[in-house]
């Protein structure tokens, strides 16, 4: 596992957000949609170590239902549409909100996870 610190001074927000190398911030993050590449393609750094799980979909999930339900709710009170034009507002913002997220923020937590150097928890038996 090679977690040396970045020698570009690659901030790990703007890696993230342009989900590039968390070390060089050229090499692309991903294969495809969310899957992580082996390595990176400019500077080698092996991205084994990246494991952001479900925690880019929790984020998502909260501030996209707040977003779309506090504005559902707006809608409802104010104007007071029938129940399919709510499924045609809100699906289309659901989806964008949510797909077009996720990318980003996988990687900037991968990128965090580089920076921060972290790694899997470990019990501390009290053992001297």
């Amino acid at each position: 596992m090679d977690l040396q610190p970045f020698h570009s001074g690659v901030s790990p927000y703007a890696a993230g957000l342009g989900c590039r190398c968390p070390r060089c911030g050229r090499g692309r993050l991903f294969n495809g949609f969310l899957t992580v590449a082996p390595s990176c393609t400019a500077c080698g750094l092996d991205y084994s170590f990246d494991d952001s799980g479900d925690g880019p979909v929790v984020f998502i999930i909260l501030a996209a239902g707040a977003l779309v339900v506090g504005l559902a709710l707006w809608v409802e009170l104010t104007w007071q549409p029938p129940f399919w034009l709510h499924a045609l507002l809100w699906t289309p913002l659901v989806l964008l909100s949510t797909l077009g997220l996720l990318r980003p923020l996988k990687a900037t937590l991968i990128a965090l996870q580089y920076a921060k150097r972290a790694q899997e928890g470990r019990l501390d038996k009290g053992d001297a």
